[in-house]
């Protein structure tokens, strides 16, 4: 590995881009996961409807605003309950790995935010005009 002194400021630049990219991916599965977990246990445990139960509290112009619950329901069609619910162990441990594979990639974030830090601190004048560089490699 290149002492970060010696390191571009443009490629340092380029690692922290991509890793910040990858850092959304990640998050993004990771809601995608939680969000089936959160299928699996609704398709088993369906919610109560809506409003039932303080209709009279609400203001009319709120109240009609009510979802009937066969339009919630309809969030669940063709969800097979057992299915999903036999899904959950594999789930958790999908959201346990990405939760790791996230840190790491936050960690690699934090160690790049810092070499590039290091490097603008060695030569602010010759780096600031490095920065107006494109974002490409080669």
């Amino acid at each position: 590995m290149t002492p970060p002194v010696e390191q571009r400021v443009l490629d340092l630049r380029l690692d922290r881009r991509a890793l910040r990219a990858e850092q959304a991916r990640v998050g993004w599965w990771r809601r995608l996961v939680r969000a089936r977990m959160d299928l699996a246990v609704a398709s088993a445990a369906q919610p109560q409807p809506l409003g039932e139960e303080v209709a009279f509290h609400l203001p009319p112009a709120v109240g009609v605003d009510v979802p009937r619950p066969s339009e919630l329901g309809g969030v669940l069609a063709g969800v097979e309950p057992q299915a999903e619910v036999g899904r959950l162990d594999e789930l958790r441990a999908l959201d346990a790995q990405l939760a790791r594979y996230e840190a790491g990639v936050r960690d690699a974030l934090g160690a790049a935010t810092e070499r590039l830090i290091a490097r603008l601190a060695t030569d602010p004048a010759t780096t600031t005009a490095r920065m107006r560089e494109p974002l490409t490699r080669g």
